[in-house]
């Protein structure tokens, strides 16, 4: 790594969360998602890098860190300089220039702005790179995999933008019909690429997550097929987001400043991102898990039981879940990696739709983690009280996010909230609260206009299994 300290575990292998699916190297591990045996991916041991590793970071670009901060978890898989190509093709379609810039909106609370993206939102950060891995991994191999995704809005069009017109490769990705914004559904639906299958689903995100983890349980359709995933069971989505929570805490300070994390949060990923970050060194104090009104994992920290309720669908669309699937990544470090244990928490949680963990357990979680949730109308006047204080416009997940810090924050650590969407991919929301409508960027000021190709499906396993064997054989034709 270029002379730099590195301080341990250079040759990382992967193990699965539930402990009875293979260890597999990091290209086997992007290519496969989810695991064999149910479970999530995660390193078996997790790089650690010095605080002169770490200081080092900061008189670095972001593409720089990234390559920094990512490459030891490729191992020997990829070189870092094929990686380092990769990742400065995939920035340079960012449109600033910092790639992931702040913002001092208070006198100790920052904003990272992370919807610089070809599709405005924060999935774009892991997904254009995730989609050159893919091209570089089965171009080396001579193979081809069918991408199968589920997506609460954001996922699916970063996941589009990355891997349409690859040859490698065949995406389908089901979203929850009228469930998404038009602006989010249109980005994924007027893509013509013959690669590109988009699916409405009838029902919720959490509906079209279980038909998804559904065909990959399904082995021989699975191996058929040669499935892999881009939603965030994907660790190399854990990996990628890991860097920008490096890159903003060394240009406040890191490793010698403590620092604070507001994350507005549905599936966990992103936040788990962060308490990767901090297992390699950087010096998280406390994370603020930021939800609506689907709350979850608001009241998981607050008493230590998650308890699923129905979806309620609220003005930040990404945000409405009741399975937030990385949770079992943390679970599976606080369970003490024991994946018998893990197991048998998730079985519980699916069959009777809650669980509870020990008072030693949740207490520990408790000294890193802690909850907040806004509804819409709290959400609407934060929107507004932010726009008037500083003249930022939030999209309606931002200023979950954002608000949530400001409530919780105290002094010492400074506080970095995430901005995971342009205001412009929720515009009825911010202008309802604002009084001014947000403008698309110039590159997608024709959006609304163009024609859209979805198909709409029941939320059954059979008929879209059925859908994707027929898809993919017609493209073969």
């Amino acid at each position: 790594m270029r002379g730099r300290q590195l301080v341990e575990n250079l040759s990382v292998r992967y193990i699965s969360t539930r402990g009875k699916a293979p260890v597999l190297a990091f290209d086997d591990v992007l290519l496969s998602g989810l695991a064999r045996d149910g479970g999530l991916y995660v390193p078996r041991v997790c790089p650690r890098l010095s605080k002169a590793y770490i200081r080092s970071l900061r008189s670095l670009s972001y593409t720089e860190i990234a390559v920094r901060v990512m490459h030891p978890f490729l191992s020997d898989r990829i070189s870092e300089t094929d990686f380092a190509d990769m990742a400065a093709d995939a920035y340079a379609q960012f449109d600033h220039p910092a790639v992931a810039p702040l913002k001092q909106v208070g006198p100790d609370h920052w904003v990272m702005e992370l919807f610089h993206g070809p599709t405005l939102s924060f999935k774009d950060y892991a997904l254009q790179l995730v989609g050159r891995l893919f091209d570089h991994v089965l171009k080396k191999r001579g193979e081809k995999v069918t991408i199968v995704g589920a997506t609460s809005g954001d996922t699916g069009s970063a996941a589009i933008e990355a891997c349409r017109d690859r040859e490698c490769i065949e995406i389908f990705i089901l979203h929850p019909k009228g469930r998404v914004s038009e602006v989010q559904r249109r980005q994924m639906t007027t893509v013509m690429s013959r690669n590109v299958h988009n699916i409405a689903v009838e029902g919720t995100f959490d509906d079209c997550q279980d038909l998804v983890k559904g065909m990959f349980n399904d082995i021989p359709f699975r191996d058929r097929y040669n499935l892999s995933a881009v939603n965030s069971i994907n660790w190399a989505r854990i990996m990628a987001q890991v860097a920008y929570y490096f890159a903003a805490g060394v240009r406040v300070g890191a490793p010698y400043q403590s620092l604070e994390f507001a994350v507005p949060t549905g599936n966990f990923g992103n936040v788990y991102s962060g308490y990767v970050a901090r297992k390699m060194g950087l010096p998280i104090r406390q994370f603020i898990v930021a939800s609506n009104t689907n709350d979850i994992l608001t009241r998981f920290f607050d008493t230590g039981t998650m308890r699923k309720t129905e979806v309620v669908p609220t003005l930040s669309p990404s945000m409405d879940i009741q399975i937030s699937s990385n949770f079992e990544r943390l679970l599976f470090d606080y369970s003490g990696r024991n994946g018998r244990r893990l197991t048998e928490t998730m079985e519980t949680f699916r069959t009777s739709g809650e669980f509870t963990v020990n008072t030693g357990r949740w207490r520990r979680m408790r000294r890193l983690f802690t909850g907040e949730h806004l509804d819409d109308a709290a959400t609407k006047a934060a929107i507004r009280r932010f726009y008037q204080a500083t003249g930022e416009m939030f999209d309606p997940h931002s200023v979950i996010g954002v608000a949530a810090g400001a409530a919780l924050h105290e002094p010492g650590p400074a506080l970095i909230s995430l901005a995971t969407a342009h205001p412009a991919k929720f515009p009825d929301a911010v202008r309802e609260a604002t009084g001014v409508r947000p403008a698309l960027p110039p590159r997608l000021a024709d959006l609304l206009e163009r024609p859209e190709r979805c198909t709409v499906l029941p939320a059954r396993i059979d008929k879209i299994k059925d859908f994707i064997h027929d898809s993919l054989l017609e493209h073969a034709a």
